[in-house]
């Protein structure tokens, strides 16, 4: 008999069975899925694949620039282009600039960010397609599955998972809406959650992933989609920038894509370690769309979506322990981004397709463990090219012009071999004190080039059954007034891209209370991840919720 943590509901889930379970419909876990088909093909094996995604569909919330290197796909599917991939904008222009208050000048372009033979897309689109193709190799796929819990055998191996139930009320009880989640049961599960996996962070805790690991560090990418006018539109140009409008101790910049069919992706990352509470990312991104260097490519466009979402960008001293007895992790839940590239989904691509190959090996041979993927992985590509890259965002930790000047000799002078490799801090503590530093007042939105926080996660598509458990869950009741508001003036109010978390004051003069508008929330994870005494969990909601980012 089974007792439901949310429900308290007593009854045996039904449960489904298969040899490879996947937790994700990104990159990595539809590139894994593909794999182990095409290797079961190949050694006319039977091997039963089963993927779910939380979104009400495929490519529902991933979020990304994006811009492809194809290394990966090329590898997995080498005949994409006959099979309509929809790669249809290649890169044919670079810019790097640094942005002061009033003007730019033009920076040489880095190696890494060199984008000759790359493509713009829309990475919830490209995941569609791939998930078209896992399908049609008889991998079945279920979007709007929420994994919610982690199953185990007697021995302490990881056997599945359960999807949440559906149908809970805010009180815990079921409603007449109430349907059981289920049980999936894999002989190896595979983890492509994406950054800040809710089931990964368990798993690192339960096996002691992390141990003799740099802490994780990331950052947050808050992005638009923009229809612009047909004279403006520059396909294949990509645009990044540094500077202005983030102070000189805090990472960030900015992408912007111009994509076919008069459209520019633009965005803006800053890095979580992020100093002042009074900071805003998003007020910093509607800042940065007000550049007159920028704003004339928006004059006249119209804004048509809008998401969020955390990234990894420890790298390569922050990647975990990546297998545990039933599993593995792959794609950015185990943290494969390069962060000078600019990139994650070839790596995520490619880590998911090299665990394929360890899962088929430890199914064929009845194994438990899949030792065999981190040997594969240290010998590929990937390891190399995240090893040759892994100084380049610890050194901003030391300021801007100090990252800049380092990066640059580490890449033009050491070519990545430097002797030493820098450690990373917890972004969480970080953050000062709101009485040591200066409070940021941003400008009201225009509502033509800059807009506020409710707006935009309207252009999101997100909603949530308002009548369920709230999936952002205080440990302490009591923290974030007598430590948040008191000590950093309530940051969560600012780094939140959706406006989840609000100060309230009674109209009685009573004491102030956090008010959190779960329903806002766009699975970006960043609560998660920079509360300072991490008091905030993230826990999946029902499967379906949250934002729909149809073409991002």
């Amino acid at each position: 008999m089974h007792s439901d943590k949310n429900s308290g509901v007593y009854m045996e889930r039904e449960s489904m069975e298969f040899d490879v379970v996947i937790i994700g419909g990104g990159p990595s876990g539809l590139s894994a899925a593909i794999k182990l088909k095409q290797l079961a093909s190949q050694n006319n094996s039977e091997l039963s694949v089963c993927l779910v995604e939380k979104g009400g569909e495929i490519g529902a919330h991933i979020l990304s620039g994006a811009v492809l290197e194809p290394r990966a796909l090329n590898e997995l599917i080498p005949e994409w282009a006959e099979l309509g991939a929809p790669l249809n904008t290649p890169v044919t222009k670079d810019h790097f600039v640094f942005l002061s208050r009033k003007s730019h000048y033009k920076l040489p372009t880095p190696p890494q960010m060199n984008n000759d033979g790359n493509y713009i897309i829309s990475l919830g689109v490209f995941c569609r397609w791939l998930a078209e193709r896992a399908e049609n190799l008889g991998v079945e796929i279920y979007p709007g599955f929420a994994a919610a819990e982690v199953l185990f055998d007697e021995k302490g191996s990881v056997r599945g998972i359960a999807t949440n139930d559906l149908g809970v009320g805010k009180d815990g009880k079921p409603t007449e809406n109430y349907m059981q989640g289920m049980e999936l049961i894999g002989r190896q599960t595979i983890f492509a959650e994406g950054c800040r996996g809710h089931l990964t962070k368990e798993l690192f805790k339960r096996f002691n992933l992390r141990e003799g690991k740099d802490p994780q560090t990331f950052a947050l990418g808050i992005k638009e989609l923009w229809d612009i006018d047909k004279e403006k539109s520059k396909p294949g140009t990509v645009f990044h920038s540094v500077g202005w409008p983030l102070p000189t101790d805090t990472y960030g910049g900015s992408f912007l894509y111009h994509l076919s069919n008069n459209q520019v992706a633009v965005g803006y990352v800053v890095g979580l370690d992020y100093k002042n509470p009074f900071l805003s990312p998003f007020e910093e991104f509607q800042r940065f769309k007000k550049h007159p260097s920028i704003c004339s490519i928006f004059e006249g466009g119209r804004r048509v979506s809008y998401g969020a979402r955390a990234l990894n960008e420890g790298g390569f001293q922050s990647i975990p322990k990546l297998t545990f007895p039933g599993g593995c992790l792959v794609g950015c839940t185990a943290g494969f981004l390069n962060v000078p590239k600019i990139k994650g989904t070839h790596t995520a691509m490619k880590s998911g397709m090299l665990a394929a190959e360890a899962v088929f090996e430890a199914v064929m041979q009845n194994t438990t463990e899949t030792t065999s993927y981190e040997a594969r992985l240290q010998s590929s590509w990937l390891w190399k090219e995240l090893y040759k890259v892994r100084n380049i965002r610890p050194s901003f930790s030391r300021g801007f012009l100090a990252g800049m000047i380092y990066s640059a000799f580490d890449t033009f002078i050491l070519r990545g071999n430097a002797p030493w490799t820098f450690k990373h801090h917890e972004d969480h503590v970080q953050l000062k004190e709101a009485r040591f530093c200066k409070k940021i007042e941003y400008p009201k939105p225009d509502n033509i080039i800059s807009f506020d926080k409710n707006s935009s996660v309207y252009l999101s598509s997100t909603n949530h059954e308002e009548n369920q458990p709230s999936h952002l869950q205080l440990i302490d009741q009591e923290a974030p007034i007598k430590i948040n508001l008191k000590k950093y003036d309530s940051p969560e109010q600012r780094y939140c891209p959706a406006g989840v978390y609000e100060i309230v004051h009674s109209e009685d003069s009573s004491e102030p209370y956090l008010q959190i508008n779960a329903q806002n929330c766009v699975h970006c994870k960043t609560c998660d991840i920079k509360d300072p005494t991490q008091n905030i969990m993230w826990v999946t909601p029902e499967g379906g919720g949250g934002p729909n980012y149809p073409n991002m």
